[in-house]
């Protein structure tokens, strides 16, 4: 392979003893290690974050397989291009009777026209299809494709793993950094590995820059530091990682857990999420997982939405952290969120059932002479301001009940109101 070029691409692994990572996936007697160990090809969905090594397997299956092996990357091909896939098979397999393996890489980027003209070559055996993903399959690939394909899940590698990488590129005299001669130290090894964040790529591209900064033979952590500049987390905007981070934001503070939750909030801030729409969450989860158990969390969340749009960042982030905080902490209720699912779930499936006449507006006569308004009692002129024994929803569903106050917070208060209410209306109701 060419010295121009990349590091990473100059030193994949080429067999699976050289492979790092992924060992679980890879552990022996695995489904995955034995198909590459005894050449079975099989059509699978590899996904993983970057750098994880889905790339490095498709190879390998090729290699042991036996296989031609046929790439293709999602953001530039199309139809066109699996199409001059598929007749390269057809001749390699009609004149050679040669297996031949499609990599896409990206391959949740195609379209189902795309993706649907992959069905049949996979079907009848053209070749072997291993697509690369980033993005949850369930979400990215349709349903035909996906029955054809195992899916089989990447991990980030560890620090261990991507310090073992990182060894034996500079030990590989051939492909490698061996030729130089250069020494790592453990301190500057373990800074790569953790901006690394999980892809052996990135480690690799890292180490190579450094390897340029050298002196005097070794990589030290003044010359790590000199290429990483900020190097900020992994962090996909829109994908997997991004709905999995906010998930664990969101789950925390519902759990009161604020220490957690502060910790996905910096999380988030640090890859790059957009504040604002951390701040819109925050008042999502104050309505949903604590709503009137205590109110001030939601005007809380509000202000702090407000700081961050008027001061910007870093100056507004303190504001998300105060109240990501102070949600963490309040009492929890989702009473609120399912009583609203309910009395929505309910409008959508009754159909548009004709307000009571006794709750019409009556603002003209003609409305008063057919009824509107009429036997209608004023709250504020009954006893305790209430109108024991009224009905409010209309005639046909009767009464109903989705608020459920809960036994925390101001929920207690708002929950012994209700059944006090409640009790009026029985005494009135069973007197008329």
């Amino acid at each position: 392979m060419s010295r121009a070029a990349p590091l990473a691409e100059r030193v994949r692994p080429r067999t699976l003893d050289a492979f790092r990572g992924q060992s679980g996936l890879l552990a022996p007697g695995s489904p995955l290690r034995c198909a590459i160990e005894n050449g079975a090809l099989y059509s699978m969905i590899l996904w993983g974050p970057p750098g994880s090594g889905k790339t490095t397997l498709a190879r390998l299956m090729a290699r042991e397989g036996e296989a031609h092996f046929m790439t293709l990357s999602a953001v530039l091909a199309g139809v066109k291009e699996i199409r001059e896939a598929v007749a390269v098979a057809q001749r390699l397999r009609a004149e050679e009777g040669r297996a031949s393996l499609l990599f896409i890489d990206e391959v949740h980027r195609f379209n189902k026209a795309q993706q649907d003209a992959l069905l049949p070559h996979v079907e009848d055996g053209t070749f072997v299809f291993i697509g690369a993903t980033t993005e949850n399959p369930s979400f990215a690939l349709n349903n035909a494709l996906l029955s054809r394909a195992r899916v089989h899940v990447l991990e980030p590698l560890g620090e261990a793993d991507l310090a073992a990488i990182l060894q034996a590129a500079l030990a590989d005299a051939e492909q490698g950094l061996g030729a130089r001669g250069l020494g790592l130290d453990d301190e500057a090894a373990a800074l790569i590995a953790r901006a690394a964040d999980g892809d052996a790529r990135r480690a690799l591209n890292l180490l190579e820059l450094a390897a340029a900064a050298a002196r005097e033979g070794r990589i030290g952590r003044v010359a790590v530091e000199s290429v990483l500049g900020d190097s900020v987390r992994r962090f996909d905007r829109g994908g997997d990682l991004f709905y999995d981070q906010i998930s664990a934001l969101h789950k925390a503070v519902r759990g009161s857990a604020p220490d957690a939750a502060l910790y996905w909030l910096a999380r988030m801030i640090d890859g790059g999420c957009d504040p604002l729409y951390l701040a819109r969450r925050l008042v999502r989860i104050a309505s949903e997982d604590i709503g009137n158990a205590d109110p001030r969390a939601l005007a809380l969340a509000i202000d702090a939405w407000e700081a961050q749009a008027r001061l910007g960042s870093p100056e507004g982030e303190l504001a998300l952290a105060q109240a990501t905080l102070y949600l963490a902490c309040a009492a929890k209720s989702n009473a609120v969120y399912t009583a609203w699912k309910a009395a929505l779930a309910e409008a959508r499936s009754s159909g548009s059932l004709p307000v009571p006449l006794h709750l019409r507006n009556a603002p003209t006569a003609l409305m008063k002479e057919l009824g509107h308004g009429r036997a209608y009692r004023y709250a504020h002129d009954e006893p305790h301001a209430y109108a024991a024994g009224e009905t409010y929803f209309p005639e046909a569903l009767g009464e109903r009940r989705y608020y459920a106050p809960v036994d925390r917070g101001l929920e207690i208060r708002l929950r012994e109101k209700l059944e006090r209410l409640r009790a009026l209306d029985q005494a009135a109701r069973h007197e008329s």
